[in-house]
C-alpha cells in the first residue's frame, strides 16, 4: 500500500468517524428533559401507555417524601400503597378485597400528589397522568 493511500484511508476514518459521533449527539434523546415535575424522578406506566391488566403503578420520588394516590378519581389508601422508604419508590395496583379491585380495560387516569416530610421543610406537588389497558 503506498503511502498517500495510507494517508486517504486514515483521513477518510477520521471523518466517517467525526460525522457518526457529530449525529448521535445531534439525534439521540439526552434525558435531560422527561416531562415529569420536580422532584418526581418516574412513573410507570408512562403518560399515553397501552399496559396489561396485571399493570402495577410505580411512583419515584426522592427519600423523604411521602404520597397520596387517586385513581380514577379514588383516592386509594395509605395501607394499600407500598413503599420501600429506602428509596423512596412508590408502587400500588389492584387486588381483590382492595379499594378497586381489577383494571378495567379502557382509559384510566392516575393522580399523585406528594410533600416532603422532616426538617427540610414542605414542598408540596402534583402529577397526573392517563394510561390504557389494554
Amino acid at each position: 500500500m503506498s503511502r498517500s493511500r495510507f494517508w486517504t484511508l486514515i483521513t477518510g476514518t477520521v471523518v466517517a468517524l467525526g460525522a457518526l459521533i457529530a449525529l448521535t449527539v445531534l439525534f439521540l434523546p439526552s434525558g435531560a428533559d422527561d416531562g415529569l415535575p420536580h422532584p418526581l424522578e418516574s412513573v410507570f406506566p408512562l403518560p399515553g401507555d397501552a399496559v396489561v391488566r396485571q399493570t402495577v403503578i410505580e411512583i419515584d420520588l426522592p427519600v423523604g417524601y411521602v404520597l397520596d394516590l387517586e385513581v380514577d378519581g379514588t383516592p386509594i389508601p395509605t395501607i394499600e400503597i407500598g413503599v420501600t422508604p429506602a428509596t423512596g419508590v412508590w408502587v400500588w395496583q389492584p387486588a381483590p378485597g382492595g379499594i378497586i379491585e381489577q383494571w378495567e380495560p379502557g382509559d384510566h387516569r392516575v393522580i399523585a400528589r406528594w410533600n416532603r416530610r422532616g426538617a427540610a421543610g414542605p414542598d408540596p406537588g402534583e402529577f397526573g397522568w392517563t394510561f390504557r389497558v389494554a
